[in-house]
C-alpha cells in the first residue's frame, strides 16, 4: 500500500482524478453511494480494475473489496463463465428492431429460476422495473396512493420515492403526498394504514427482508392484508434476489408477491434488471387482453444480447456452483472473525456486524451507542490503510478465506484505534479531515 510513514493511506493519483470527476460530473460519480463524500477526505480511491475480490486503484494499491458495484458484482470481478456467455453474444449483434432469440432463452431462464413468477420484462436498472411496478399496481386497481416500507432505504431515482426523502427538491408537493408509509413487521400499524386510506392504496410495495429476518408470519399476513383491501403486493427483490436463495426471498419463505423486481446480482455488473409477476397482472402491459393498456416497460437497450447472456449464465452459475450457500458460508465466517476482534478489543458494543451472512452491514456508535459518522469514518480510515475496501461488509463468491482472515487482522486494528478514541471519547484526532456523509441529506 502507498501509505506515509505514520501508516496513513496517500492517494495523489485518485484525489487529482476525484477533482476532474467534480469538474465534468455532478457529484464526482454517476451513483451517489459511490462518491467521495462516503469516503473519509482524501481517500476516495479511484478504480483501476478489478479481478475477483481484489481492485485495484489508479495509485497502484490493492484492496479487498467488499459490497462490489453496490452489491451487484456476487460472482467477483471478470467472472469467467459471465464474460465467455457476454463474449459468444458480442460478434451477434447487441440490439435489432425485433427480439432476438436471446430474450425467448433469457425469460425462460429466468422463470425457471424463480418459478413463483408466470412473466418476466426485462430492463437495464432497478428504478426502471419498481416504478412500472408501481404503476402497473395503479392501473389496475385503478387507486392512486403507494404504500412504502419506510424502515428500506431505496426504490427508485422516480419521484414517487424521492419525493419522501430530504433530496426532494425538484419533486411537486402533489406527488410526493400521494405516497405513504408503514413499518416493517408491524402488520396492526399496516392495516391501520389501509383503513385510514381505504381503497386509496394501490400496493403495498417493500423489501422483503433486509438486515432483519421478518418476524414469524410477518410475510404472510401482508399477503393476508393485500388481499383483504385489494392491493398489490410487491416485493422489491434487488438484493435479497440471488442472495437469499436463487429465487430470491420468495422462494425462502414461500411467500408468493403480485409483483417481484430484480437487479443488482442478476447481471453480475452488467447492467439488467427484471420485472416479474403473475400473468394477469402483467399481461396488462401487453397486447392479449382487452383492458386499458399499460405503458409497463419499453426501453431501447432492455434487451441488449450481451446483458441478457449475463444474467443468464449468472443464474446458472448460482443454481450448478451452490453460490449462495457460499455466500452464506463466507459471511458467517467474516462475521464472527469481526464480532470477535472488536470484543477482545473492547468496542464489541460499537463495532457491529449486522445482517444476513450473505449481506452483512457494520454500524459504528458512539460512546453513548449512538450511530456516528464521525466513528464510521475512523473505522473506513484504518480499514483503507490496510488495503480492505469495504463500505460494508457484503461478501462476494470470489472472496477466499485468507482474504476473510487478513480482513479480520485488519478490523482488529482498526478496533485498536476506535478504543482509543473512545477513550478519549473524541474521535477527530484520529479522523484527519471531515466525516464521511449521509447520502440522502438535503443540502451538499
Amino acid at each position: 500500500m502507498n501509505t506515509e510513514d505514520t501508516g496513513e493511506l496517500i492517494l495523489p493519483r485518485s484525489r487529482q482524478a476525484n477533482e476532474r470527476l467534480h469538474a465534468m460530473i455532478p457529484g464526482g460519480a454517476h451513483t451517489y453511494a459511490k462518491g467521495d463524500d462516503q469516503y473519509p477526505e482524501h481517500l476516495a480511491p479511484v478504480i483501476s480494475h478489478g479481478a475477483g475480490a481484489h481492485v485495484w486503484d489508479i495509485d497502484g494499491n490493492r484492496y479487498i473489496e467488499y459490497g462490489s458495484g453496490l452489491r451487484s458484482v456476487s460472482l467477483g470481478h471478470a467472472h469467467p463463465r459471465v464474460l465467455e456467455a457476454v463474449r459468444r453474444q458480442l460478434d451477434r449483434g447487441s440490439n435489432f428492431v425485433r427480439p432476438s432469440i436471446v430474450e425467448l432463452e433469457a425469460a425462460e431462464r429466468f422463470l425457471a429460476t424463480v418459478p413463483t413468477a408466470e412473466m418476466v420484462k426485462f430492463a437495464k436498472n432497478g428504478s426502471d422495473v419498481t416504478t412500472a411496478a408501481v404503476r402497473l399496481a395503479r392501473a389496475v386497481t385503478g387507486r392512486p396512493r403507494v404504500a412504502i416500507c419506510g424502515d428500506h432505504p431505496f426504490y427508485s431515482v422516480d419521484d414517487w420515492f424521492i419525493g419522501t426523502t430530504p433530496m426532494s427538491a425538484g419533486i411537486p408537493e402533489a406527488t410526493t403526498e400521494l405516497t405513504v408509509a408503514f413499518p416493517y413487521g408491524d402488520l396492526t400499524a399496516t392495516e391501520e394504514l389501509l383503513n385510514w386510506y381505504q381503497d386509496e392504496v394501490a400496493c403495498l410495495i417493500l423489501e422483503p427482508a433486509s438486515h432483519t429476518e421478518p418476524p414469524p408470519g410477518y410475510l404472510t399476513g401482508l399477503r393476508e392484508l393485500a388481499d383483504r383491501h385489494g392491493c398489490v403486493l410487491i416485493f422489491d427483490e434487488m438484493i435479497t434476489g440471488l442472495r437469499w436463495s436463487e429465487a430470491g426471498a420468495q422462494g425462502l419463505y414461500g411467500v408468493v408477491p403480485d409483483l417481484s423486481t430484480f437487479g443488482k446480482a442478476l447481471g453480475n455488473g452488467f447492467a439488467v434488471s427484471a420485472l416479474a409477476g403473475r400473468r394477469e397482472l402483467m399481461e396488462r402491459g401487453g397486447l392479449r387482453h382487452s383492458d386499458d393498456r399499460v405503458f409497463l416497460l419499453s426501453t431501447t437497450h432492455g434487451a441488449e444480447t450481451h446483458s441478457l447472456a449475463a444474467a443468464m449464465a449468472v443464474q446458472t452459475t448460482y443454481v450448478e456452483e451452490g453460490i449462495t450457500a457460499r455466500l452464506h458460508a463466507l459471511g458467517e465466517r467474516l462475521a464472527a472473525g469481526v464480532r470477535d476482534a472488536a470484543a477482545s478489543m473492547g468496542v464489541g458494543d460499537h463495532v457491529v456486524v449486522r445482517g444476513r451472512a450473505s449481506n452483512l452491514v457494520f454500524a459504528t456508535l458512539d460512546e453513548n451507542q449512538q450511530p456516528s459518522q464521525q466513528y464510521r469514518t475512523l473505522f473506513l480510515r484504518r480499514l483503507l490503510a490496510g488495503g480492505v475496501l469495504a463500505p460494508s461488509f457484503v461478501v462476494s463468491s470470489a472472496l477466499s478465506d485468507a482474504d476473510i482472515d487478513r480482513t479480520v487482522d485488519v478490523a482488529a486494528q482498526a478496533c485498536a484505534v476506535y478504543r482509543k478514541a473512545l477513550d478519549d471519547a473524541d474521535p477527530t484526532p484520529w479522523l484527519a479531515g471531515r466525516p464521511v456523509k449521509p447520502v440522502f441529506r438535503s443540502l451538499a
